[in-house]
């Protein structure tokens, strides 16, 4: 994550969670510590996994005093070990204790997609398909959570409704048909966005390619009706299955040769990345 999409899109984020935490004052730094005294807390892994949200965890501590310096020994994409040092962070140690929950939080978490996202693609290793994440992630945590899915070697799908054109059931449902949903489509969004249509059967399939969609997504169809809706398609648009994608049935749906797999259970079902800020110590002199 740059720092102009951080400064523009992160920040007024990350302040958010850090307000949640700290309503009036952080009662236990402030009565344990009268004034500034300069310390050094340890990072420290404490389970095998890929580490993801580096300059996130180090902006936590930014943001409430520049001063403070983050010194970093790995960096996002790097497979880490239990009881590796992964950095230091410097400073007021009442930043350092008010700002230690918010940053794991977020290191955790983004680390904890990044980790299962990347054992789900090595599945897809030696195949065409591209691993997709979905829109189910936690509120006001996206861009987090969809940047982590990059790390740890997935791609992501639409950022927002504004990205492009999804039309789904209920979407076809209001319009009338597929043949209806993509007509409106093509006249209303811009000619460079792609419009996907989801589908839920072989007669949905033919509707569409009909219709002219650029991506075909197969949801919840058997693997059988997924190969044969492929063998219609036949490259006149790109190919997505959806639905219920999990590390433990992915490997089922690579030879189907769809373009994309997409999973919600990058984001919404997995654990976080065991991580610790340890050995805090004044520093003297």
């Amino acid at each position: 994550m740059n720092q102009i999409t951080m400064k523009l899109q992160a920040d007024h984020l990350i302040m958010e969670a850090l307000k949640e935490d700290i309503s009036s004052e952080d009662v236990t730094t402030n009565a344990v510590m009268k004034e500034a005294v300069t310390g050094e807390v340890d990072l420290i892994c404490k389970q095998d996994g890929v580490i993801a949200g580096l300059e996130v965890f180090k902006r936590v501590f930014y943001l409430l005093d520049e001063k403070v310096e983050t010194e970093l020994f790995c960096k996002d994409g790097d497979e880490v070990k239990n009881g590796q040092l992964l950095g230091k962070v410097t400073g007021d140690i009442r930043v350092l204790l008010s700002g230690e929950r918010v940053a794991l939080n977020y290191l955790q978490r983004m680390s904890g997609i990044a980790t299962y996202t990347h054992s789900v693609a090595a599945l897809l290793e030696g195949s065409k398909t591209k691993l997709l994440d979905t829109r189910k992630t936690t509120p006001n945590m996206r861009i987090f959570e969809k940047y982590a899915v990059r790390v740890g070697g997935g791609f992501n799908h639409r950022y927002n409704l504004s990205d492009g054109v999804l039309l789904k059931d209920n979407h076809i449902g209001a319009a009338g048909s597929v043949t209806k949903a993509v007509k409106m489509a093509k006249e209303y969004a811009p000619f460079v966005r792609k419009i996907e249509v989801e589908v839920e059967n072989l007669d949905m399939v033919k509707e569409a390619v009909d219709a002219g969609a650029d991506i075909i997504m197969l949801d919840n169809m058997s693997v059988e009706e997924m190969q044969e809706a492929v063998r219609i398609i036949d490259g006149r648009a790109e190919t997505e299955c959806s639905g219920n994608v999990t590390k433990e049935n992915i490997e089922n749906l690579t030879a189907i040769g769809v373009d994309y797999i997409s999973s919600g259970a990058l984001t919404h079902s997995v654990g976080i990345l065991d991580l610790s800020l340890k050995n805090m110590k004044p520093i003297h002199g």
